[in-house]
């Protein structure tokens, strides 16, 4: 499995919808082709649930 599998795995429904609303106009900007900037878009939102489980986690053992 590759980084751009890896990172577009995660993208389903609403998040797959912004990530191709920002795909083109960000790889025409950059040099990375739409799928890369999916790819990015999907793990930032991966990153982005993980930091939400792990403090949730943190506040259920502080009580």
């Amino acid at each position: 499995m590759d980084a751009v599998s890896f990172g577009k795995a995660g993208l389903q429904g609403w998040r797959a919808k912004v990530a191709d609303a920002v795909a083109t106009p960000v790889a025409r900007r950059s040099g990375a082709t739409d799928d890369q900037v999916r790819a990015v878009v999907g793990a930032a939102f991966f990153v982005l649930s993980v930091v939400y489980v792990v403090q949730t986690l943190r506040q259920l053992q502080r009580s």
